[in-house]
């Protein structure tokens, strides 16, 4: 179990810092209520329109590339903890990893996945 304590640190970091933060949100948060600060917005429509309206499929494809590359980070994560015990394979295998993702991204990029216009 000792070589767990660098990850039980980051999580008690991690949980420390959310209880200070969402703790802070309620002490400071603005008291001045209007429609449009409480209306829902995450879509980008309004509410009380026609359930049945079309939107772009950006919208998945951004949420779809968000949920890889947060995959990525759980990889890495792992990989940054013992990258000084690992030997010459374990560094060029997880380089190979980063550098297919990152072909992955540019692609994206270059098919104007990430553009919202």
């Amino acid at each position: 179990m000792i070589e767990y304590y660098k990850i039980f640190i980051m999580f008690l970091v991690c949980v420390i810092l959310s209880v200070i933060i969402l703790g802070l949100s309620y002490i400071i948060k603005s008291k001045n209520y209007n429609w449009e600060k409480i209306s829902a917005y995450e879509c980008g429509f309004q509410p009380f329109e026609d359930t049945r309206n079309r939107f772009d499929v950006k919208f998945y494809l951004v949420a779809i590339l968000f949920i890889i590359f947060d995959l990525e980070i759980a990889y890495l994560f792992p990989w940054s903890l013992c990258i000084y015990e690992l030997n010459i394979e374990g560094i060029i295998s997880m380089l190979i990893f980063l550098f297919i993702l990152t072909i992955g991204f540019v692609y994206e990029w270059k098919k104007g996945a990430l553009d919202w216009y």
